[in-house]
């Protein structure tokens, strides 16, 4: 079982290039998020266990993450690896999962921070249906009016401003960079510019991976 690790700050266009290589790869997308909202809804042991703790508001234990890590890679769709998105996101994690799953590739998105505050803080949204637009890259075709669905209602999240994201950036680089750094000794880290055409992106991932 080999397995592939997806790194990338937020805005970087993660989530389309994720769904891509499971398109292409066949390895599950996994995130912590998914597996603890899991183990909780189906009532499991470790399920309940993190449930203690996101009820009081804390963060969820390593020792816990791990479980949970344990048993995603026996259920049938792993048997061949899992693709990690977001996770491992310290040195001691990653020394854990690689115990519990041979880490053949990690792939880290990556795009300058004044791009990534472009992106995020132009994004805005259709209040009615949802359908997502940007102030440069993607925007109504009549301005204030949803394309989907018509309704002129539009509003963006209160954390999409400069200050908030250039904190969550700092945050991710301060995280991830010892990280990059215990990868790249191991010669399996793969630094990819995001700040490129989409379907670019994915060649150059994908020819990584092969």
């Amino acid at each position: 079982m080999t397995s592939i690790v997806l790194f990338g700050p937020p805005g970087a266009g993660k989530g389309t290039q994720a769904a891509r290589i499971t398109d292409s790869t066949g390895l599950p997308q996994v995130s912590t998020g998914d597996m603890l909202r899991a183990a909780v809804k189906n009532g499991t042991e470790t399920g309940m266990a993190a449930k203690q703790y996101m009820d009081a508001g804390q963060l969820v234990p390593d020792s816990i993450i791990i479980d949970l890590i344990k048993e995603r890679v026996l259920e049938k769709d792993a048997q061949n690896g899992l693709m990690f998105d977001g996770f491992p996101r310290t040195v001691p994690q990653a020394e854990a999962l690689a115990e519990i799953t041979e880490v053949s590739h990690v792939i880290s998105i990556e795009v300058p921070d004044e791009r990534i505050v472009e992106r995020i803080c132009g994004r805005y949204s259709c209040a009615s249906c949802g359908a997502v637009y940007h102030d440069t890259f993607n925007p109504t075709s009549t301005e204030g009016v949803c394309d989907q669905c018509g309704s002129k209602e539009m509003k963006r999240r209160a954390d999409d401003n400069e200050s908030t994201v250039l904190q969550r950036l700092g945050a991710y680089h301060e995280q991830t960079s010892p990280l990059a750094d215990w990868y790249d000794a191991k010669g399996i880290f793969h630094r990819i510019d995001g700040d490129r055409d989409i379907d670019q992106i994915t060649v150059d991932i994908l020819q990584a991976l092969e």
